[in-house]
């Protein structure tokens, strides 16, 4: 009995944990498939560390596998790092496509977790959840708190130009939204009567008093234009032109927001020892090198490779061929769309600024490619030089040009 003990305390066990944001599920199977433990438990700390260490009695080593590494599972990862525990990452999408490969029908979190335990007893191209800093995870809410705010300041805006339809189709036509000085405007004056009222020096002063520098005369003669164009009034356009002043406040404070908010990312990415490195890239600024480092975490050791980096990213075409077809290739459906997103729109600005970056986009499109298809091809080319110089701790340096001997 003691040498059968001794060789259960040995073996390896996997577990999978089912995330919620209340309780938790968790399933530990053997080598064989066979289940030692299942059982619900709550997410707070007493009852994981219970969890934990029940599980870890049941073997020697332990693989944790989880379909959520955010939110309601961070404090599960804490503490399994705490524990110094290995941790892998498998996303919704792929329990839901492995699930089919089981018998039953039925969904259930113990089933879930029985599948994450599973597949991470039988894959070996899981992603393993790295313990990161803080400075890393205060950029990844930062990053994704400022994405909240530039989507809920599109939507109000969206909101705000079609009030102004209903008040003056002329003035919204003349107003660019993406700007604080038509959004000002609108606080105080947003009905063709009461723009009419207006001179142009009064309109101005009035912008300038209230923070339009550059620009007031301007969009005073063009707003004062537009309302003299329209003297019919619209039905209901009272209380039109009242919500069109509260959205254009609520656009006005989401500004605000996004900018303190870009403070802070500008403060926590400086002080990433890898900011230098990554800024050196043409087309990466602040913002996009916080997004690469929120994506990636920026530990290119969890990369054993460019080509797997790109993969990450969507930038590796994978195959689809059947039959007599061949060369037949397609973007993955399994990748991180903000990276992606990082290269593409650091590919497509750094065809406008560098001269290296250009030529090459340029010969792409020599050769027969789309634009998209050109921009594709360069930020995957991108993804290789920002790679090694990650690898290499350097800074990118433009290549002087080469002259021809007399």
């Amino acid at each position: 009995m003691a040498s059968r003990a001794r060789e259960t305390a040995l073996q390896q066990v996997w577990a999978g944990v089912d995330i919620g944001k209340a309780h938790h599920h968790a399933v530990v199977i053997d080598s064989e498939g066979r289940r030692l433990l299942s059982r619900r438990v709550a997410n707070d700390e007493a009852d994981l560390l219970e969890l934990i260490a029940e599980v870890c009695a049941l073997a020697g080593e332990v693989i944790w596998a989880i379909d959520v590494r955010t939110g309601g599972a961070t404090l599960l990862v804490t503490l399994l790092f705490s524990d110094g525990q290995k941790v892998f990452y498998l996303s919704g999408h792929m329990v839901n496509r492995a699930a089919d490969g089981y018998r039953g029908e039925g969904k259930t979190d113990a089933r879930d977790a029985a599948v994450i335990a599973d597949q991470a007893r039988m894959r070996r191209d899981l992603r393993p959840v790295l313990d990161e800093d803080g400075l890393i995870t205060e950029l990844r809410m930062l990053v994704a708190h400022r994405q909240d705010l530039v989507t809920d300041r599109t939507r109000a805006i969206n909101r705000l130009r079609d009030q102004l339809l209903n008040v003056c189709p002329a003035i919204e036509r003349a107003l660019d939204l993406a700007h604080k000085g038509p959004l000002i405007l609108l606080t105080g004056a947003n009905t063709p009567a009461a723009i009419r009222g207006l001179t142009p020096e009064k309109l101005t002063s009035w912008l300038r008093e209230n923070g339009v520098r550059k620009g007031a005369a301007d969009l005073a003669d063009r707003v004062i234009r537009a309302a003299q164009s329209q003297t019919a009034v619209l039905p209901g356009e009272h209380m039109a032109a009242r919500l069109t002043a509260e959205l254009a406040k609520h656009v006005l404070r989401l500004t605000e927001q996004i900018e303190h908010t870009d403070a802070l990312i500008e403060d926590r990415f400086a002080r990433h020892e890898l900011a230098e490195v990554i800024t050196s890239m043409p087309g990466i600024g602040t913002l996009l090198g916080a997004e690469f480092l929120a994506a990636t975490g920026g530990n290119m050791t969890a990369f054993a490779s460019a080509d797997h980096l790109a993969g990450y990213a969507g930038l590796a075409p994978r195959p689809h061929d059947s039959g007599r077809i061949s060369g037949n290739r397609h973007r993955p459906r399994r990748y991180n769309r903000d990276l992606n997103r990082v290269f593409y729109t650091s590919a497509l600005i750094s065809v406008r600024y560098n001269p290296e970056s250009r030529t090459y986009y340029d010969r792409k499109r020599a050769e027969g490619k789309l634009h998209t298809q050109a921009v594709l091809a360069l930020a995957r080319r991108r993804v290789n030089v920002l790679w090694a110089l990650i690898r290499d701790r350097r800074c990118y340096e433009l290549t002087p040009p080469t002259t021809k001997a007399a």
